[in-house]
């Protein structure tokens, strides 16, 4: 977590894919890895087309790097479309290849002709053309639009995600494999992995193939393309992989951070008992998969806390002093009964907060 990159697509780049769910403050999971984070920059690195947003790993909303995006569009988007056709099965939508092509060159031809769109704006070109359509379905085809390799993101708004041709938008530079910037599927697989492990590591197997979503055969195979890269440690009886690139540095005890809601340090692992006590599970995340604001004391999380308000707000579920004296073993879950309130902030919670702050102002 310690911030140690410049730019807001470094970031983005390293950890190879970042959760967007939520539209504002998914920039601030991207800025506060930075040395300087700033608000503007990720404005600036958003609407240049150097991150790019889109329904990907697991059909849900990622971050990707214009860099980045070819060969993993190329990698998930058929796991990702299948993921999306079950949910469409479970909601009885059905929607023919016929409906698809004729509604895709609508909000081709809209996106074109406008540059950066809303939903409502595809949804008033439908209405042009006498095509009445509820919001669900409509999403549904951006999404496939999506995974097609037509559409992407736009430019930013502030409250709402916008829409734009990906030939408009995805410029590869001649430093990419390949003149479009896919790779072979291997090959890609690798990268994949080591992305993943290099920024997220020590993890499991079962946690790589949950942020992936795709098969565990494809996960093994870019596992086991890394060979040496990767060294496997077992500890309580669950083997966990440890890059040697990863960041195994930089630690500061007494340290809290304003975690946004989908932030990668839980939702990219399947198991998230080392830092999450399981008494707490339902403070940072539903069983729906709705993830919330959580703040961090010395890796562990201890809170949640309010983004969209002017003062500091928060709901602690012990005082941050406490946590030192439950610190878990290797392996295990912290332990500790819940505290709520919201109390006077600590320096090192207020220094987090004023973090924050500052990153919108930037």
């Amino acid at each position: 977590m310690a911030p140690e990159f410049a730019r807001p697509e470094e970031v983005v780049s390293y950890l190879g894919a970042v959760q967007a769910q939520e539209y504002r403050l998914m920039r601030w999971a991207v800025g506060m890895r930075t040395r300087r984070p700033s608000a503007s920059a990720f404005q600036e690195a958003y609407d240049s087309g150097r991150i790019i947003r889109l329904h990907l790993l697991r059909g849900t909303w990622q971050l990707v790097t214009c860099e980045d995006y070819p060969w993993m569009l190329s990698l998930c988007a058929d796991k990702a479309r299948r993921v999306i056709e079950g949910w469409m099965s479970a909601n009885h939508i059905s929607i023919s290849d016929e409906e698809y092509g004729r509604i895709r060159e609508i909000l081709v031809r809209c996106a074109g002709d406008k540059g950066s769109v809303t939903k409502e704006d595809f949804a008033q070109a439908l209405a042009e053309r006498d095509i009445v359509m509820d919001d669900h379905r409509l999403s549904y085809h951006i999404r496939m639009g999506e995974l097609a390799g037509v559409l992407c993101s736009g430019l930013l708004h502030l409250m709402k995600p916008t829409y734009a041709l990906v030939s408009e938008r995805i410029r590869i530079g001649g430093s990419q494999p390949a003149a479009d910037g896919r790779l072979e599927r291997d090959e890609a697989l690798a990268l994949l992995a080591r992305k993943y492990f290099r920024s997220h590591s020590p993890a499991t197997l079962e946690d790589f193939i949950w942020w992936t979503g795709l098969n565990i055969n494809d996960c093994k195979r870019g596992i086991a393309a890394l060979g040496p890269e990767l060294e496997m440690v077992r500890l309580n009886g669950t083997d966990f992989y440890l890059h040697e690139n990863a960041r195994t540095r930089g630690f500061r005890k007494g340290n809290m951070i304003l975690l946004p809601p989908y932030d990668e340090y839980l939702i990219g692992y399947k198991s998230r008992a080392i830092s999450l006590p399981d008494a707490h599970r339902h403070r940072a995340h539903n069983n729906s998969g709705n993830f919330y604001p959580i703040i961090l004391s010395d890796g562990i999380v201890c809170g949640n806390w309010k983004p969209f308000t002017d003062q500091l707000s928060v709901e602690l579920f012990e005082e941050a002093d406490s946590l030192s004296a439950s610190k878990p073993q290797p392996g295990q879950a912290p332990s500790f009964p819940a505290l709520t309130g919201n109390l006077t902030p600590s320096p090192a919670l207020q220094q987090a907060w004023d973090n924050y702050r500052l990153f919108l102002k930037r």
